[in-house]
């Protein structure tokens, strides 16, 4: 294997908020990638969405030069997100790399997402320089935050970096040791080209762009390249870095990291862990992939008017092709008219998708609750995945419905244990372990229902914990349970978007909480509006909206016609909004309080 000395890939991983984004940072201010005019405060979270929450949703990689003994070295690092639900973008961007940097923050210490990342890594056989940022804060303490990485991950940390993104103190140091502690590349000079995509996105005007990492071999500009899992050709018009900008380059080879353009027309053509190699001079051996992900909530999303189908569809088409992770097939309600079962990693993941539609491609979209994947068993042993709690089969051909069950560990300083405990309980979570890391710092560890955790576990984890806690899950198995399908009708006629699945325990709770909502959300009309909670025939709650309808003119005697016409005019305005069912008009705001059926009364 021969050694490519002069390059070196790294990743940043680390647990939300603990300054990934800030120390990428300064790593381009100290290599002189940024002049002073271009800098601004999380340069890489170049989306609107990203900066106005402060989190990092898309992995960006990033080329660039420091100089160390007299040499100068090509540093590609990858800045990655923080949040559980981003994991597959944090796990895509570790294989394409030799080396990752380690993030924790002084005052926070280890975090359930730190300990997820850094598990990753070692996975990936990567070497690991623990960095201790936030030194500059009051708060901070260094000694314990060394104890906890070596008693808690394992890594000997005696030595970590201990910078201060913020002020950039320590961190030319640690561009050296970067340069000292992390391999350097190999590659076979007797294997053909080989390279892996880690990421595509696209770029309308020259199509399909590719981030890729070559491990043998070379690619330049004009090369017919082969792509081994699509089975398709095409050939280079562009090959660009970003430094941070992009910047157009001949050629890439062994080691390096650089963004592919072929003239592909659709994301479709494109398989993220896919290998590429030369058309003309093929490899027999594809590198190894990524494990496939697993979506684990699935919610309808719909426009508020009809006759936008077709732009939705375009917009969530593109979407996906800059998000592998999000999937998508058409469906169709009674209720909401054409749309599409979409399939997220979490409820985060189904947020910002959401919002990026809105903004991204100027859409009004209605969404339904979301939902996990079931399995149902039926009467004949055939076993079918159901998504939409509306394409359960009927009750006499279920034998039995299986949930899906997570792995949740919990970092909660000791004070919060109580609360917590009691919400995993109500969640019906199952205690595994309980491990004290240090005298104020424990670990809970549960087997949950992930229907449990989806709508708002994690909000309320926040707020018994007053923030402290920190969250980490990973699927495990599927379990026999005792589910039942909870409809909602509306005068009589059960509403396809509102119905839910349910634990048999807590259907009464969750209908009666649900039908008390829907009753202040549904405008009163010029008649009666039952609103219902069922399961199968039997009815288990019920509310009416009471008959009425605001007279807007009331006001107006006698003067021109044009008044009370002009006044009417503006009440029409405002049902615009609204969904006309059968002959109840449910307004948006209905189909989000099922989201929120937990919160108590």
């Amino acid at each position: 294997m021969k050694k490519i000395e002069n390059i070196r890939n790294f990743s940043i991983v680390a647990h939300i908020d603990h300054g990934k984004s800030t120390l990428s940072d300064r790593l381009l201010e100290y290599t002189g990638s940024l002049s002073e005019r271009e800098q601004t405060d999380q340069f890489l979270d170049d989306m609107e969405l990203e900066k106005e929450r402060g989190i990092t949703i898309k992995a960006r990689a990033v080329t660039v030069f420091h100089e160390y003994q007299g040499k100068t070295y090509e540093l590609n690092f990858i800045d990655t997100p923080g949040h559980v639900d981003f994991s597959y973008e944090v796990s895509r961007a570790l294989t394409s790399c030799e080396g990752a940097l380690l993030v924790v923050d002084a005052t926070q210490g280890v975090e359930a997402q730190t300990l997820a990342n850094v598990y990753m890594a070692i996975d990936n056989d990567l070497a690991i320089v623990p960095v201790i940022n936030k030194i500059d804060l009051p708060s901070a303490d260094v000694e314990k935050t060394k104890a906890e990485i070596t008693d808690i991950i394992g890594i000997d940390a005696s030595d970590a970096a201990l910078v201060s993104a913020k002020t950039g103190v320590g961190v030319r140091e640690l561009l050296d040791r970067i340069v000292t502690e992390i391999p350097c590349p190999e590659t076979d000079p007797a294997m053909k080209t080989r390279a892996l995509i880690f990421d595509s996105w696209f770029d309308s005007y020259v199509g399909v762009r590719m981030l890729v990492r070559v491990f043998d071999g070379g690619i330049k500009t004009g090369d017919m390249i082969y792509l081994m899992h699509s089975e398709a050709a095409y050939e280079v018009i562009e090959i660009a870095k970003y430094m941070p900008f992009l910047k157009k380059v001949d050629s890439v080879s062994a080691g390096e990291v650089a963004v592919i353009a072929a003239g592909i027309k659709t994301i479709h053509d494109v398989k993220i862990g896919e290998t590429i190699t030369l058309a003309d001079d093929m490899t027999a051996e594809p590198l190894p992939g990524f494990k496939p992900m697993k979506q684990m909530v699935y919610c309808g999303i719909f426009p508020v008017e009809t006759s936008k189908y077709e732009e939705v569809k375009r917009a969530v088409e593109k979407l996906a092709l800059n998000d592998s992770s999000f999937s998508f097939e058409p469906e169709n309600s009674s209720a909401l008219g054409f749309g599409f079962r979409c399939g997220f990693l979490g409820m985060l993941h189904l947020e910002i998708v959401k919002e990026r539609l809105e903004r991204e491609f100027d859409l009004e979209l209605i969404t339904t609750a979301p939902s996990v994947a079931y399995q149902v068993v039926l009467t004949n042993k055939e076993v079918v995945m159901v998504e939409n709690p509306d394409k359960l089969p009927k009750q006499q051909y279920i034998d039995h419905i299986q949930e899906p069950i997570v792995n949740v560990s919990i970092f909660t300083p000791a004070e919060f244990i109580g609360g917590l405990v009691k919400l995993c309980l109500d969640k019906r979570g199952r205690q595994k372990n309980m491990t004290y890391q240090t005298s104020d710092r424990v670990i809970l560890e549960y087997e949950m229902p992930l229907s449990e955790i989806v709508y708002d576990f994690y909000d309320k984890l926040k707020s018994i914990s007053r923030g402290f806690a920190s969250l980490d899950y990973e699927f495990s198995h599927y379990e026999k349970s005792q589910l039942v399908k909870m409809d909602i009708l509306i005068n009589g006629e059960p509403v396809d978007a509102l119905a839910v699945i349910v634990h048999r325990e807590k259907a009464y709770q969750v209908g009666r909480s649900l039908v008390m909502k829907m009753r202040r959300v549904i405008p009163r009309q010029m008649y009666d509006v039952a609103i219902q909670a069922a399961l199968g025939s039997t009815i288990i709650s019920r509310e009416t909206v009471k008959a009425y309808r605001k007279d807007v003119t009331a006001k107006c005697y006698g003067g021109d016609v044009s008044r009370k016409r002009k006044l009417l005019e503006k009440q029409k305005e405002g049902k615009k909004k609204m969904k006309q069912l059968g002959n109840v008009e449910i307004p948006q705001e209905a189909f989000l309080v099922v989201l929120d059926t937990t919160s108590e009364e």
